[in-house]
């Protein structure tokens, strides 16, 4: 386009007889026409380039590191830990890992809200408040004798729940009978029984005369129980040898349930109650 506009401006510079000599032409003028490379150059200025936010890493939510144990340790829920007031009476009773003995007790009036009769055998007839305990406790003793029966262990439930009434007069017989000393040996001041808790059964076997003696521990029945009773959430709550740390004399009839796993740690390691809540530590 641009040699056709020069090539009439020539023509007309012919025709109207143009004296000027081409020489004097202003070539730099004519350099519109004839540089066809030439382009118009339009300078840019950059752009001004809107700082770009750095993506931040999410904060993972902080969570508490569980805390450091070691062997002679174990981590157990708060709610599991026995809550006492002023005057160590027990504030918690509903936790099944209540700890009851001759240094805390439980309200006067408290009657477990659970209670239950298990389907087990018994040694005696009738309906009977002995008869029962916490549902928990109640189905984990079911699962203890079906395991006993499949081999061939025959063994009878004896006495379960016991309100503090009953305990009162249980206690004060004996204190009559007895005097004090043998009977704080033997028995529990009411209040202080773990039979008040719903999950202790007393258990014995024929080959014991159904009777709560250390007999029972020495018979076939007593020795299996002694074995198997953890793998069904149970404990000797009072053990040969642990009068000091309990302040009972050997009980192997007193079955006192637990669960399953803290059971079976308290049998690994030989523990009481006691023993084990020293070694327990909050999550």
């Amino acid at each position: 386009m641009k040699k056709k506009h020069f090539s009439v401006l020539v023509i007309l510079l012919l025709l109207t007889g143009c004296s000027k000599q081409l020489d004097d032409v202003n070539w730099k003028f004519w350099e519109y026409f004839t540089n066809d490379g030439a382009q118009e150059v339009v300078e840019e200025t950059p752009s001004e380039e809107e700082p770009v936010e750095e993506e931040q890493p999410e904060e993972s939510p902080q969570t508490e590191a569980p805390p450091e144990t070691n062997e002679n340790q174990y981590v157990l829920e708060e709610p599991f830990f026995t809550v006492l007031n002023e005057e160590k009476v027990i504030e918690n009773t509903e936790n099944l890992l209540v700890l009851v003995n001759k240094n805390q007790s439980l309200p006067a009036d408290y009657v477990p809200n659970d209670l239950t009769i298990p389907d087990v055998p018994f040694s005696f007839e009738g309906d009977y408040e002995k008869k029962y305990l916490r549902e928990a406790a109640a189905r984990a003793l079911e699962e203890l004798f079906a395991a006993a029966k499949a081999e061939n262990v025959e063994i009878f439930a004896v006495s379960g729940y016991r309100s503090y009434e009953t305990q009162y007069g249980i206690y004060n017989t004996y204190l009559k009978k007895w005097g004090e000393e043998k009977t704080n040996a033997v028995s529990a001041i009411p209040g202080h029984s773990e039979h008040q808790t719903g999950l202790a059964m007393d258990i014995s076997s024929r080959s014991a005369a159904l009777d709560l003696t250390e007999e029972f521990g020495n018979t076939p029945e007593g020795k299996w129980v002694k074995e198997h009773a953890s793998e069904h959430g149970f404990i000797i709550r009072y053990p040969k040898d642990g009068e000091v740390i309990t302040g009972y004399q050997y009980e192997p009839w007193h079955l006192r349930y637990v669960g399953k796993e803290v059971a079976a740690y308290m049998d690994e390691h030989d523990l009481t109650l006691e023993e084990f809540f020293d070694r327990a530590i909050k999550q």
